[in-house]
């Protein structure tokens, strides 16, 4: 074949696709080909440039967003009115997960450090798809499920920790009380 053909016609590296991507995302590890070829077809991809919002603080929550490149700083706003970064986040990262399966308003902005490639999976498609592929939508859920525990697990460790820390600053009579 003439090799302007053979590079028209060449089927795209395993390593660039979307499906490969996701299958590389803990949530996703335990999907099938066949699940992930599903799912590639279900998400949506965002491109954001430098220092874009992708949802506010207070926002309404729809879903979750996944970084194929780029980066997002996680910003809370403080006492006096002013962001406070709480993680940056890069390739193969994810975040908004918990209002995927539960509206509330967003806890934090998320805001691109450089130019960005979003993967978002949102309620309401996970929703539609609970009708037409529920098998594959229990396995989502059950991988998220499994990432959103394992948070919590490492949350609750740090509170213990931070709590600990404090309780050896404090004076003798403050902690007694």
């Amino acid at each position: 074949m003439d090799p302007l053909w053979n590079n028209i016609f060449r089927k795209k590296h395993d390593e660039d696709s979307l499906a490969y991507f996701l299958n590389n995302l803990p949530m996703f590890a335990e999907l099938n080909g066949r699940e992930l070829n599903v799912l590639e077809k279900m998400v949506h991809v965002r491109n954001y440039g430098v220092s874009e919002v992708v949802f506010e603080e207070g926002d309404p929550g729809t879903g979750m967003y996944m970084i194929r490149s780029g980066g997002v700083s996680i910003l809370a706003k403080n006492q006096q009115g002013t962001d406070d970064e709480l993680a940056l986040l890069g390739p193969g990262d994810f975040f908004g997960e918990t209002t995927l399966t539960a509206p509330a308003p967003r806890s934090a902005t998320a805001r691109t450090t450089e130019q960005t490639e979003l993967i978002g999976l949102f309620r309401a498609d996970l929703l539609e798809m609970v009708e037409r592929q529920p098998t594959l939508t229990s396995r989502i859920l059950i991988g998220l499920t499994r990432i959103v525990s394992e948070r919590l697990q490492t949350a609750s460790q740090e509170i213990r920790n931070l709590n600990k820390l404090i309780g050896e600053q404090l004076p003798t009579e403050i902690v007694e009380t």
